[in-house]
């Protein structure tokens, strides 16, 4: 089926390259765009220096070359793009949608990580060490996803009132993705089943901003032996482009499809071509992790 404006996306962070679970997000992402004929669009999410490994933004751009994803238009940076983050800030700023926060981690850690609106009335000042929040509402934020089905969350009661700009001056990952997504008029995000939760963040803040919300669509995570997600904190290995084919045949495998053993020895191309006419997005396990 061809689904006229589809716009996908694959949105890395630069924390080092790709792993094996990276590589099943990008997989499920363009699978799902080039099999409804639509765009893939690659943003690299590079908002938070501290975490980034010099290098790995190229080295990702490098990954996805070599095992045959291409994708369309411009590479986005998110850190050519502050000024267009803040300039939405200053928007929810004025419409009375935020507040001025300085409580500590270990205050809202003590909370459960609910934040319990403690500052909404403070009227604090901007300053170095105070953050910017959004307020919520008690309301329900519903959504159904593609794969994991439908999905409640009482953002006061489950979040509470969440970061946009941190004390250090940062955006926030949530801020940033909705602005771009809009921006880039993505219509379809497919990505790990970790950013479920965060969604109907995004979804509020959508809604605060009179934007579109795209369909989303959440994969299983890969885990290790010990059920934790592949990550550099996590000691996940970059994948060996060398042995591309195979890992891409486990990554298709992965999300529910079985290539032929005809494909175990072609070319990555290859391979996406036959996952692309063979891709069905129902197939993929409706589960929140999988093993590597």
């Amino acid at each position: 089926m061809v689904w006229e404006g589809y716009v996908g996306r694959f949105a890395p962070s630069p924390t080092g390259p790709l792993h094996f679970g990276s590589l099943v997000a990008a997989l499920a992402s363009y699978l799902d765009a080039r099999a409804h004929g639509g765009k893939w669009l690659v943003r690299i999410e590079d908002l938070d220096p501290p975490r980034e490994i010099s290098g790995s933004s190229a080295r990702i751009l490098e990954q996805l070359r070599i095992f045959a994803m291409n994708w369309d238009g411009e590479v986005v940076f998110q850190s050519a793009r502050l000024s267009a983050y803040r300039h939405i800030l200053q928007q929810l700023e004025r419409q009375g949608h935020c507040f001025h926060c300085d409580c500590s981690r270990k205050r809202v850690n003590a909370l459960d990580g609910v934040y319990d609106g403690f500052c909404r009335g403070r009227e604090l000042a901007s300053g170095p060490n105070v953050a910017i929040r959004v307020r919520t509402n008690p309301e329900l934020i519903q959504l159904t996803d593609r794969i994991q089905g439908d999905y409640t969350q009482n953002l006061e009661q489950e979040v509470g009132d969440f970061i946009l700009q941190r004390k250090d001056g940062l955006l926030s990952y949530q801020l940033a993705v909705v602005v771009d997504d809009a921006a880039q008029g993505v219509t379809h995000v497919v990505r790990g089943h970790d950013l479920l939760s965060s969604t109907p963040r995004q979804i509020y803040l959508q809604q605060l901003l009179g934007l579109a919300s795209p369909s989303y669509a959440h994969i299983p995570i890969i885990v290790n032996e010990l059920g934790q997600k592949l990550s550099k904190q996590h000691f996940a290995k970059a994948i060996d482009c060398a042995n591309a084919s195979s890992l891409l045949a486990s990554a298709l495998r992965s999300l529910g499809m079985e290539p032929p053993p005809s494909l175990n020895r072609t070319t990555p191309s290859l391979l996406l071509e036959w996952g692309v006419e063979h891709w069905d997005i129902q197939r993929v396990p409706k589960l929140a992790k999988i093993m590597e």
